[in-house]
């Protein structure tokens, strides 16, 4: 079956090398029946130039027949040179063809089967006659296949190489976008992990603050629940006696006992001076009362701080409402001067006093007397809305302490 297929294989190469053969020859006689033509040309183009005129001097036509004979002999030779060179490169051509084809030829052999050596040289004898028939018209295939094979194998590498090319650089984008993107999560990580260890460490911090401080007010407790006379004891001052000393003696806080004796914590003892030592009892329950006026102190501090810092905001936002009516003001609202009166005093001199109080504030105050009473009004503002963001603005300053502004014409 193999031979078969060689045989097969031999008699289409044959036929395809008698096709060329035959395509050669007719292209061949085809150029011999233009060389006349092209010699006629040649032989016509002096008659096409420019008419020279006549000459009678027979040397001078010598040299000119002898010139034009150089320069036919060096066309001559520059055409056969070419030829040459031609034929040159087609035996090149052929002979690299050739061994190719002898390469395939071996590397099929050598990939059968040891089984088939004899079909295979028979088959290689019959590809060596085949080859020896058609020699140059294989040749001639196979220099034309060989040049649009190694032509065409170019520029499949170059294709290749520019597609291995660009996948390389996008892999080397996304290799470097990748580690980025790593070293991105990783940093956003241990910035994550060094504030999660960092309020660790706080909350630990604050919880063994906190229970340091509650194991100190336990033991306080327990010491001074321990130590403390059962019930209140007199006690006299002696040299060198202090509440501090005498707080640390019985075990009991400083504030406890000056509380148990109606003195300040700081007060010092006279020498003689009886102070009562107070019980256990007693150093709970004032303990406690100590706690709770600490606890109603506090609240009391928070709520005073709350207050100012609300009235300090409304009298903030005030100003700024002040500052924002006063810059949108028109000259088409502006019909008239507009006054905040905060005050109707019984005399001058109360007015007097209103208007310092207003004045200490940074307000410009003017007095009005009127049948009714003495005005006290701030400003004039040029027009109502700048007007009532002022009344706004007095009505919560906590400083001149009035509920009652409100906005008049002034003129």
């Amino acid at each position: 079956m193999n031979f078969s297929r060689q045989a097969l294989l031999g008699i289409g190469m044959i036929i395809g090398g008698s096709v060329m053969l035959y395509a050669m020859v007719q292209q061949i006689g085809d150029s011999n029946k233009t060389k006349p033509a092209s010699a006629m040309i040649e032989k016509q183009s002096p008659a096409q130039e420019s008419p020279q005129p006549l000459t009678t001097d027979i040397e001078t036509e010598k040299r000119i027949l002898a010139q034009k004979q150089k320069e036919r002999a060096a066309r001559v030779a520059e055409q056969e040179r070419r030829a040459q060179q031609f034929l040159s490169e087609q035996e090149a051509a052929e002979a690299q063809a050739l061994a190719k084809a002898r390469a395939e030829s071996q590397q099929y052999l050598a990939s059968t089967a040891p089984a088939k050596d004899k079909e295979a040289e028979d088959t290689k004898d019959a590809e060596k006659d085949t080859a020896t028939a058609t020699k140059s018209s294989t040749d001639s295939n196979n220099t034309a296949t060989a040049t649009e094979n190694d032509s065409s194998a170019r520029e499949q590498q170059k294709t290749v190489q520019a597609q291995q090319e660009a996948q390389r650089q996008a892999a080397l984008k996304e290799q470097a976008a990748a580690k980025k993107l790593a070293e991105s999560k990783k940093e956003a990580e241990a910035k994550k992990q060094a504030e999660a260890k960092k309020q660790a460490e706080a909350k630990k911090q604050a919880e063994a603050k906190k229970q340091s401080e509650a194991e100190k007010k336990q033991k306080a407790a327990e010491v001074a629940k321990n130590e403390a006379p059962k019930s209140p004891t007199d006690y006299q001052v002696k040299k060198g006696d202090g509440l501090i000393k005498l707080a640390r003696q019985h075990n009991m806080p400083v504030e406890v006992l000056a509380q148990a004796n109606n003195i300040s914590p700081s007060t010092s003892l006279q020498l003689g001076q009886n102070i009562t030592i107070p019980s256990r009892q007693q150093v709970d329950r004032l303990a406690r009362e100590a706690a709770a006026a600490e606890k109603a102190r506090e609240e009391k501090r928070q709520k005073e701080e709350a207050l100012a810092k609300k009235s300090a905001d409304a009298k903030r936002e005030a100003q700024q409402k002040l500052s924002e009516a006063r810059k949108e003001v028109k000259e088409t609202d502006a019909k008239g001067s507009f006054g905040v009166q905060v005050a109707l005093a019984n005399d001058q001199a109360k007015a007097d006093e209103l208007a310092k109080k207003f004045q200490s504030a940074g307000y410009q105050v003017k007095t009005s007397p009127t049948s009714r009473g003495v005005r006290v009004i701030v400003g004039p503002e040029r027009g109502k809305v700048a007007a009532l963001a002022l009344k706004d603005k007095i009505n919560s300053d906590p400083k001149v302490n009035t509920t009652s502004a409100w906005v008049l014409y002034w003129r």
